[in-house]
């Protein structure tokens, strides 16, 4: 029977989903989900076959995520499910063409990490793969700065908050392509959400 909507889809990211409409994402490339969570972007990718990899630093969340590929009879290894920080992954330099990592990067606790995961995501990304980052910002809000990049959250938490100049600075200095102009949304005066693609430049020639 073919799954409805919800089954074939999960709650993926609206902004990821885009990527998958338009190509970006596919099957038969081979993509890394840094910060994966519970898997809610990977419900598709799976059942269309496509080579997953996922890391997260919540053990329950990557069993979660080894159990849905089981599910789902995707014969993937188990090894490719692994407990880990964004900033310190195990996989080989160049491994990725697709690498998302949705939600993740505001919890950074310095500029230090946030810098130190930026650099990982892109060290593991092939030459003209696609990263998509989908982070909290401060474009369109203003938040109370409390030290090292983080903002006082109106629920009380602290997030590292980046800013559209410090993004596009990160974009030239990583001489990448911005795939999408930055776009941001603004969910009812708590937090700005910014969808954040590039495309890593080719080798040279």
């Amino acid at each position: 029977m073919t799954p409805n909507v919800q089954e074939q889809f999960g709650q993926i990211d609206i902004y990821v989903f885009d990527q998958i409409l338009r190509g970006n994402i596919a099957p038969g490339m081979r993509v890394l989900d840094a910060g994966c969570g519970y898997g809610r972007n990977l419900v598709y990718l799976l059942r269309q076959g496509t080579e997953i990899f996922a890391v997260d630093q919540n053990a329950a969340a990557v069993e979660h995520v080894r159990r849905l590929s089981e599910s789902l009879n995707t014969g993937l290894p188990n090894e490719n499910f692994q407990v880990s920080l964004v900033e310190k992954m195990s996989f080989p330099h160049e491994f990725a063409d697709v690498v998302i990592c949705s939600s993740v990067l505001h919890f950074a606790r310095s500029e230090e990490q946030f810098q130190s995961m930026i650099s990982e995501l892109w060290r593991v990304l092939r030459p003209s793969g696609l990263l998509f980052c989908r982070l909290g910002s401060r474009i369109g809000m203003d938040f109370v700065l409390l030290d090292n990049g983080l903002f006082a959250m109106p629920d009380g938490q602290s997030w590292f908050l980046v800013d559209e100049k410090k993004l596009l600075a990160l974009t030239a200095s990583m001489k990448a392509v911005l795939v999408d102009p930055l776009k941001t949304t603004i969910v009812q005066d708590y937090r700005c959400m910014t969808t954040w693609v590039l495309r890593k430049p080719d080798l040279p020639r």
